[in-house]
């Protein structure tokens, strides 16, 4: 059975290292490439990318129970039930939502036979094979899990879930040291210690979870484990009179735990709790039961500026000026003269001057402003291609200037006050960073994160309130002049 064992993990693991081999053999390292969606927003995956936490650490406690040996826990020869102990601990790895690994430790003892060890043992015992027994065991396995309840999931289930189903199955190794009892007393009947490479042993079993929160999960679960070995029981060498009462040649047992999970790393939920497509869910439920007799324009364009005010951020454009798709009209030297006013469209200068600067040593001092435009995805503080222009005009600004700024970060009000504290103050510190690599002293500038106390569109509380345009103009951040 053990060499059995050894056979099927080597065989698994074999195709496996040659596929990977194979897949960094032929990877280029560029994107897009041929292995890529052809996308130019392709890009290699990294921990910066990740939106998600996908490592915890678990440890439990149990009572395991020999059922298949010639020395049994349940209804033995006495008709009596004998359980042992048992504890696990765990690091595991959520590879995607539906599948992770876990490498684990057990540690236990079973009882079995015709009497409890700690019991004094009947006359005769021996005579009559009515022995009683007890098995130390080790063990170290690497395990599968499958998230059933995230595979699983009805596509029309658009609802949280705090409930999963997992199923476990792998390999490991196994010491232990079996100990009979009869009317002599106590012996070591089998030893198997330390840990061998040839004392291979299987487990696979289901488990009940329950998420307490973002950190704590709480889980039930129960494990069968086929150790491959006749002597595990107890009952002696493998010709012993006790070990020749049943036929099967390998001693297995159940083992019913309940144990909590810590999950570790700073985002706000963890991969095998997320279901990947219940917002492309929410969408086409939205887009199908949408109104299709939209009309366009409802509120007019009173600026006539080609953008509906339903949308236009600026009501009052004047006539002849360039705007972006907002309705804005357009400053691209960020000086404060819209474009259809200024005299130097590229380099900044006062008010006073036409948008020109005043001497030949620099452009005069800037009154105090807000530059506005720099805009982030839902729980990112990744800075999107579509702001460095944005931002690079930003550099030349202040590069230009005296004065010091403030880099201000804010959110939309999804996800906790502390959570969003902390997604402002990376969003802040990241633009700053973009600054400084782009020239920009580090004396000129300060990062503060404001989280979702700074709305830009304060009536978007909850963020339900609001269209989508809205919550995105509130996740952002802008420069303030100190």
């Amino acid at each position: 059975m053990k060499l059995s064992l050894a056979i099927v993990a080597l065989a698994l693991a074999i195709p496996t290292a040659s596929y990977a081999q194979d897949s960094t053999a032929v990877s280029t390292g560029e994107y897009p490439n041929t292995f890529s969606s052809g996308s130019a927003n392709v890009s290699p995956f990294t921990n910066s990318s990740k939106r998600f936490n996908d490592w915890s650490i678990s440890a439990g406690v149990g009572v395991p129970f020999v059922q298949s040996a010639d020395l049994t826990s349940i209804k033995n020869g006495n008709g009596k039930n004998l359980f042992g102990y048992s504890a696990y601990v765990s690091i595991d790895k959520a590879i995607t939502h539906a599948f992770g690994l876990k490498l684990q430790y057990d540690r236990g003892e079973t009882r079995q036979g015709w009497f409890n060890t700690k019991d004094a043992a009947p006359a005769n015992a021996s005579a009559y094979q009515q022995v009683g027994a007890r098995t130390q065991y080790d063990a170290i396995s690497l395990l599968g899990d499958i998230n059933f309840s995230n595979l699983l999931r009805r596509v029309d289930n658009h609802s949280p879930f705090r409930w999963a189903l997992h199923g476990y199955a792998g390999i490991g190794t196994l010491a232990y040291r079996a100990y009979q009892k009869d009317e002599n007393g106590q012996r070591l009947a089998t030893e198997v210690k330390p840990f061998k490479l040839g004392s291979m042993f299987a487990q696979a079993g289901a488990g009940l979870k329950y998420k307490v929160n973002r950190r704590i999960d709480i889980e039930g679960r129960v494990m069968y484990a086929v150790t491959g070995d006749d002597e595990f029981d107890g009952g002696g060498s493998a010709y012993s009179d006790i070990n020749k009462r049943e036929e099967q040649v390998s001693d297995n047992f159940f083992n019913a735990t309940l144990g909590v999970s810590l999950k570790l790393g700073k985002h706000e939920s963890h991969l095998m709790w997320h279901d990947p497509l219940q917002e492309i869910y929410y969408k086409l439920d939205v887009l199908a039961n949408k109104n299709q007799d939209i009309e366009v324009c409802k509120k007019g364009d009173a600026d006539n500026d080609g953008v509906c005010d339903d949308w236009d951020r600026q009501l009052d454009t004047p006539a002849g000026a360039r705007v972006d798709g907002a309705g804005v009209a357009l400053d691209t030297d960020l000086d404060g003269v819209i474009d259809l006013y200024d005299k130097c469209v590229t380099v900044p200068g006062p008010v006073e001057n036409n948008g020109c600067p005043t001497t030949t040593a620099g452009p005069v001092k800037e009154e105090e402003r807000t530059l506005e435009g720099i805009e982030f995805d839902l729980n990112s503080d990744r800075i999107l291609p579509s702001n460095t222009p944005i931002l690079n005009n930003a550099v030349n600004y202040i590069n230009s200037s005296t004065g010091s700024y403030n880099v201000i970060g804010a959110t939309d009000t999804r996800a906790s006050d502390a959570y969003n504290q902390r997604l402002s103050e990376r969003r802040a510190n990241n633009v700053k960073d973009y600054l400084i690599k782009n020239g920009v002293e580090s004396g000129k500038l300060n990062a503060i994160g404001r989280g979702e106390k700074d709305l830009k569109y304060p009536e978007c509380e909850p963020a339900t309130k609001c269209p989508e345009w809205k919550n995105r103009a509130n996740r952002r951040v802008y420069f303030e002049a100190k």
